[in-house]
């Protein structure tokens, strides 16, 4: 017993270790900061999108304002499920298969160097230096694209998934919002519906821009999916007061306005990627879909048991009426945007430790994961600070209505306070995923929901608040599964075991 606390204590010491280089501007500093600055912009970017899209509609009634907020966490957690699983396994897979490739094409490169020197050296009496063909050495360093398999999984994938999701979305939209909590007599149902089933015909360029920029942040390349994500968002701020209040097209304009914007940022990303891959494998068998399937199964899992905790928190509060739901939805898009920051964070630390693993280079992936926990840590301390004083001056941003203001007043120390272990949760996950640890992270969440969801039924009967207590202890217990983990030294951290 002594062994295993003192084992369990050997491993935590990993959230401590080093500190005071927290913040250091070191080399590996610099790394996680040109990965992490660009992914949590783009991370944040169509949440924003998002808040602008219900800063616009709250001004046209708290009514519509309620039912875009029930339709926009329908398509986010469907889009989720049917993503976050090839997003998170794309990155790992194509950090591993790069690190791979680039080990092995140094090798050849300095096996090259090493023939080429020995033939210059047999050659140099018979030839002259002018006389060296530039053809020979323009061949030697031209451009060749890279095969990467998974990223032409991930794009084969992430199409036939958005079909299925425009079909299931626009087929069974009432279905859904009923579900929800819109019944056939409330107001919101026409709006809902109309902007749902609109905003669906976007989903097929959502999900393969998603799966895209999960190819982009295996290569470590999170500036390209930021230019395009922020193309494609500033498109739809400009187009939304268009659509919504010059041509009057209202809910549905908004949805116009978010569909072709998702398009352009898709078109953006596939014309850079083409460049950079091969995009056509040499054989089908090295697509590798068994593997795709058998880890995509086990963060279907983990992702349709965080859904349904989010989804079923937005269903209660649209059950307790448009009020509550209009104030839900603003607190929520807030809390989700703010807390996506610290997923930069985590896509960093993702990419680093799954191609330092692949390399086994543990001495790394110990640096890294410290190091991205004690900044998500940080950051979230940050946050608590800036929405705690910040989000009192701006909720009339969102609406002009009393009683929403009120609950919106009511809501934001939870959103504050909530944002330290919201970091945490969310970097714990990049880092299991660097790891390749996606069994651990889909069985664990599991359980989280399961105490969650009940904590939920139990708690929405205080109303608001209550809702707001279930989803701080479902973002704890997240937190903590992640913690448990490292700390015990268990699955792919069982080499902490041999360096203490």
């Amino acid at each position: 017993m002594v062994e295993k606390i003192n084992g369990c204590t050997c491993g935590i010491s990993i959230f401590f270790k080093d500190t005071r280089l927290a913040l250091k501007w070191d080399e590996l500093g610099i790394e996680i900061a040109k990965i992490a600055l660009p992914a949590a912009l783009a991370l944040t970017a169509d949440p924003i999108a998002s808040l602008v899209d219900t800063a616009f509609i709250g001004q046209i009634g708290a009514v519509e304002l309620a039912a875009v907020g029930v339709s926009i966490a329908v398509f986010n957690q469907v889009s989720r499920i049917a993503i976050f699983p090839l997003v998170s396994i794309t990155t790992s897979f194509v950090a591993e298969e790069d690190a791979v490739s680039n080990s092995s094409q140094e090798n050849m490169e300095m096996q090259d160097h090493t023939i080429k020197s020995e033939n210059k050296k047999l050659l140099q009496h018979e030839t002259t230096k002018s006389s060296e063909s530039p053809d020979t050495e323009s061949c030697v360093t031209s451009y060749k694209k890279k095969q990467i398999p998974s990223a032409s999984a991930a794009l084969i994938i992430g199409t036939i998934l958005g079909f299925l999701q425009a079909a299931f979305l626009i087929l069974g939209a009432k279905p859904v919002l009923d579900f929800m909590g819109i019944k056939s007599d409330s107001p919101m149902l026409y709006p809902a519906q109309q902007y749902l089933k609109l905003r669906s015909l976007g989903a097929p360029a959502v999900l393969l821009s998603l799966a895209m920029q999960g190819v982009f942040r295996g290569f470590k390349d999170t500036k390209t999916p930021l230019y395009a994500t922020v193309a494609g968002d500033l498109t739809n701020i400009i187009l939304d007061p268009i659509f919504i209040f010059v041509f009057g097209l209202g809910v549905s304009g908004a949805a116009i306005a978010h569909v072709l914007s998702q398009y352009l940022i898709s078109v953006i990303l596939f014309w850079r990627l083409i460049e950079k891959i091969d995009l056509v494998p040499p054989n089908s068998k090295h697509l590798q879909f068994g593997r795709f399937l058998k880890n995509g199964f086990l963060l279907l899992m983990r992702v349709m048991a965080v859904t349904f905790c989010v989804t079923l928190a937005a269903s209660m509060a649209a059950r307790q009426g448009p009020t509550t739901m209009a104030a839900f939805q603003v607190c929520l898009q807030v809390w989700l945007a703010t807390s996506l920051l610290a997923d930069g964070l985590a896509v960093a630390g993702q990419a680093i430790l799954a191609s330092a693993f692949a390399k086994m280079d543990y001495e790394k992936v110990t640096a890294t994961a410290s190091r991205v926990l004690q900044l998500s840590l940080v950051l979230g301390v940050a946050l608590a600070v800036l929405l705690g004083t910040g989000l009192h001056f701006g909720a009339r941003l969102f609406s002009k209505d009393q009683g929403v203001l009120h609950l919106i007043s009511i809501g934001i120390p939870f959103v504050a306070a909530t944002q330290p272990i919201n970091a945490l949760a969310f970097v714990f996950d990049g880092v299991n995923f660097g790891a390749s640890d996606f069994a651990y992270a889909a069985y664990s969440m599991v359980l989280v929901a399961i105490v969650s969801i009940l904590s939920l039924f139990v708690a929405s009967s205080h109303g608001f608040v209550g809702l707001w207590v279930a989803l701080t202890l479902y973002m704890s217990l997240r937190a903590s599964a992640g913690f448990w983990r490292i700390g015990t030294r268990t699955g792919p951290w069982c080499f902490l075991n041999a360096t203490t």
